[in-house]
């Protein structure tokens, strides 16, 4: 379930309190307290069997005594009592409900919860949840200790205490909110759920998570992607622990954080991530406010150059840059600054600055486009009125689009500037950290959001048998019982994916191993070859360097030896012998897969070799991945400067490097039992890369390869090849990637105005880089698009958006103007309705412009029915049963 019945919840208008109490100080006082004096206008009833009043109100003593069932109840009795209750419930009627009390660590009980509300789709919030506001409708359906204003923020979160003290420092702060659910324990009503409601919700411009965990991930992730495109959604992640990671075989594993897995999930999702309470209520008050920045350049402007000097370090730790004054720029400011100004940024206007020449430098700086934000800071004198500051400040924002901060220092005198800047919506922090954070913040914003629509360069396929040799090797792996693939096997899975291994001979003996190494002809590398050895050079079980036959065999028996001491249980079947690759100025970089319990498979980027844990420099993403994705991922990395080159180093092969991700990528998505896998090192230069040592476990894994995944794969099981119905034509079907951008938009451009026009009802004759990278981009999970190609031209999509229960999608289909009247729409809707069904649908619905007579009389061949908008009378509700 996702948003069914969440009118009940989020429009109630009735209420019922289940366990309302007279008794002072008691949650079932609290919440009665706080659902009479919110002023709701809707009807309050309250239960509890030994009361004939609650709070001077007359009670019912049942369920059953109820006068009607209401929308929403709220249930605070002990949790045994619970599921009898949600039955009474749902059997009224009632299609949501709070529950507030905890004591569900029984599963039992949470099952039978569920069970009882599942036959009426009644949806729960909680248990153990502090409770229900929603302001704007003066709905307080909570034990919380106040009741904040109205306003445009939704706040979702899982523990009740952290969400009490965070409305209490928002309402301090002034801060309004539109909706706060306490999530509790998520039986039902979670994350996903929440976001797919609040991300079409009107009344809400921002959302703040504070998440402690997430259940089905994929939802989320589909929920969360949804709403970041939308609008603002702001998290904090608690329980930032890796402890679960430390059992793995791997470095991946071992590196792979949970929360770090986290962070990935939220960049992924275009969501914005923050580390204290107070950065997720300023993030939330900057951006709601409308404030967005297109680059990481800051113009600091101060009356104190300590201040300044304080911004700027701040800025440089941060990631950020000091934005360079031109020429042009500083002759503006001179001739409005003294001339002991500090003639640079940060831009030092002297301790005696008023109003007029704050006013002075804002015009001269806002006139170029050298900076994209400017911090304007003010410390108190007793030569210049600071107040007299912040309105010039004010007064200048309106007369500006560049985007302004502000930071006021001290306590006394800058309460009311602060007060005054944000009645004026201009956000204002109390010290320089803060003001650099929140700009910084802007700037990862920014990059989350420009990452969404970022149109990946085309890259080659995977070889198309990939997956049948690396099944083939894997099956061969567990059917002997062992779950670590030997170093040749792993390199063969690796091999079968493209990725560049160096060759690798096997040796069953000493003697074997220096006849090989002869054969090599030059240096070689000799390795223990075993299926219990993880870590050959924790055992002594790698030797470099060996210069002929006879340093191998030496070399050979002394490993075998040092081995057998060190891991004497350990079966050993021989030796792997390579040549010794010499690639000076090479980086050794370590890629991996990884899968976390709650997200599935990770993948890993970062430096290599034998000191990885140590160097601890990596970044994660979560499958799967294309080219910019992967560009992304490795410019997370410390090595990733190296890797662009210096003096007279090249750059490294980047394209070599995101092949070698995008085959690991594949390989998540297309291999279930894959649990872990290192290369470690790749090594990777101008020339190229080339795979050193891989290391590979896998185990038995019933479910399908996309299942286990947290964002939906490319569904390449839809591509067909397709005939016209005139004959004429050959045509090859398949689902639109994020690399058609470029082709989506020549496909438009070749489309008639009119039909564009009436395509999307009017709002654009044409497509623009930004509406094509969002059409492309799919959330395979919820969205499908079916694109018809000729050569590498589109001559028609149809494109589906599922509702979040999946009973209906909204379908919409394009065919290009010189390929109509030929049969591709009608394929192409026929092939997409063949998909809704797989996926549970029961119709496809879509609103037509009523002069758009072609695609009604289309809509009439395929059997659908059609329904002139009551209010509307230009738009036409088509429906495709199914």
């Amino acid at each position: 379930m996702t948003t069914r019945n969440f009118d009940a919840l989020f429009a109630a208008r009735s209420l019922a309190l289940i366990g309302a109490s007279n008794r002072p100080g008691s949650v079932g006082a609290v919440i009665a307290r706080n659902l009479f004096g919110g002023g709701f206008e809707g009807s309050i009833a309250t239960v509890n069997p030994r009361e004939e009043t609650i709070l001077g109100r007359p009670s019912c003593r049942s369920i059953a005594d109820l006068p009607d069932a209401p929308d929403l109840a709220i249930i605070a009795t002990p949790a045994p009592t619970i599921p009898d209750l949600v039955a009474q419930l749902a059997a009224r009627g009632c299609r949501a409900a709070v529950v507030i009390s905890a004591g569900f660590s029984d599963g039992d009980l949470r099952q039978r919860m569920l069970a009882a509300a599942r036959p009426n789709l009644m949806r729960l919030l909680g248990p153990n949840s502090l409770g229900f506001l929603s302001p704007a409708r003066g709905i307080n359906a909570s034990f919380s200790h106040l009741t904040p204003k109205a306003g445009k923020v939704a706040l979702l979160s899982q523990s009740g205490a952290v969400l009490t003290a965070m409305l209490d420092w928002a309402v301090e702060r002034g801060i309004g909110f539109s909706h706060i659910l306490s999530l509790g324990d998520m039986s039902d009503i979670d994350f996903g759920d929440a976001l797919d409601f609040l991300a079409l919700d009107h009344a809400t411009d921002s959302i703040l998570l504070y998440i402690e965990s997430i259940t089905q991930a994929r939802k989320f992730m589909s929920a969360a992607r949804i709403a970041a495109r939308i609008k603002p959604v702001i998290a904090i992640k608690a329980g930032r622990s890796a402890s679960g990671a430390r059992a793995a075989a791997s470095h991946t594993g071992a590196l792979a954080g949970a929360d770090a897995v986290y962070d990935a999930a939220i960049r992924r999702a275009g969501m914005l991530r923050v580390k204290e309470v107070r950065d997720l209520f300023d993030a939330a008050e900057t951006l709601a406010a409308g404030m967005r920045v297109n680059g990481d350049r800051l113009a600091i402007l101060t009356n104190g150059g300590g201040l300044g000097v304080l911004a700027a370090d701040a800025l440089e730790e941060s990631g950020g840059r000091l934005a360079a004054l031109s020429p042009q720029t500083i002759a503006a400011l001179d001739k409005a600054l003294p001339r002991t100004w500090s003639h640079g940024n940060p831009i030092d206007i002297i301790g005696d600055a008023d109003g007029p020449r704050y006013d002075a430098a804002l015009a001269a700086l806002t006139q170029s486009r050298e900076q994209d934000a400017i911090l304007v800071m003010n410390c108190p004198t007793g030569i210049a009125d600071s107040m007299d500051a912040a309105r010039a400040v004010i007064a200048r924002r309106s007369a500006s689009a560049t985007p302004l901060l502000t930071c006021w220092m001290g306590e006394a005198t800058a309460k009311v500037a602060r007060r005054a800047f944000s009645e004026a919506h201009i956000p204002t922090y109390d010290t320089p950290d803060e003001a650099v954070r929140a700009f910084t913040r802007l700037v990862d914003y920014a990059k989350n959001q420009a990452a969404l629509m970022e149109t990946p360069r085309r890259v080659p396929q995977r070889p198309s048998d990939a997956p049948g040799k690396a099944r083939a090797i894997i099956a061969a792996v567990l059917q002997s019982g062992r779950t670590l693939l030997t170093e040749p096997e792993a390199k063969a899975l690796l091999a079968a994916y493209g990725v560049p291994t160096v060759a690798t001979f096997i040796a069953a003996t000493p003697e074997e191993a220096a006849a090989r190494a002869d054969e090599i002809g030059q240096p070689a590398a000799l390795k223990i070859l075993s299926p219990d050895i993880t870590h050959k050079s924790d055992v002594g079980g790698v030797r470099l360097n060996l210069r002929d036959g006879a340093a191998v065999r030496t070399a050979a028996s002394d490993m075998l030896a040092r081995v057998k001491a060190v891991a004497p249980a350990a079966r050993i079947d021989g030796f792997t012998v390579q040549a010794m690759i010499s690639r000076p100025g090479a980086k050794e970089l370590l890629l991996g897969v990884s899968s976390d319990p709650t997200f599935g498979p990770v993948l890993m980027f970062g430096q290599g070799g034998t000191a990885v844990e140590v160097i601890a420099d990596r970044a994660l993403a979560l499958p799967p991945l294309n080219s910019a994705l992967a560009d992304a991922l490795v410019s997370q990395t410390r090595i990733a400067k190296l890797l662009r080159g210096y003096r007279d180093v090249p750059p490294a092969d980047m394209n070599a490097i995101v092949g070698v991700l995008l085959a690991l990528s594949d390989m998540a998505c297309e291999c279930p039992e894959i649990a872990e896998l290192d290369i470690n090192p790749l090594l990777a230069d101008a020339d190229g890369v080339l795979a050193l040592d891989a290391r590979v476990v896998v185990r038995a894994e019933q479910r399908l390869a996309e299942a286990r995944l947290a964002i939906r794969p490319y569904p390449a099981e839809l591509e067909r090849d397709l005939d016209a119905p005139d004959g004429g034509l050959r045509l090859r079907v398949r689902p639109l990637r994020p690399e058609d951008e470029p082709a989506l938009v020549a496909f438009a451009a070749a489309t008639s105005p009119e039909d564009i026009r009436l395509r999307f009802h009017g709002v654009a004759r044409a497509l623009s880089h930004d509406i094509a990278a969002r059409l492309s981009q799919l959330d395979y999970d919820r969205e499908m698009a079916l694109a018809a190609f000729e050569a590498d031209a589109i001559v028609g999509v149809a494109r589906l958006a599922f509702d979040p229960n999946f009973e209906t999608g909204e379908y919409a289909i394009l065919v290009r103007t010189d390929m109509q009247g030929r049969g591709i729409g009608r394929r192409l809707v026929g092939a997409l309705m063949s998909y809704a069904r797989t996926r549970g649908a029961r119709a496809l619905t879509g609103d037509v412009l009523a002069e758009n007579h072609n695609m009604l009389d289309f809509v009439r061949e395929l059997g659908g029915a059609l329904e002139r908008d009551p209010e509307m009378a230009s738009i036409v509700h088509t429906r495709l049963p199914l």
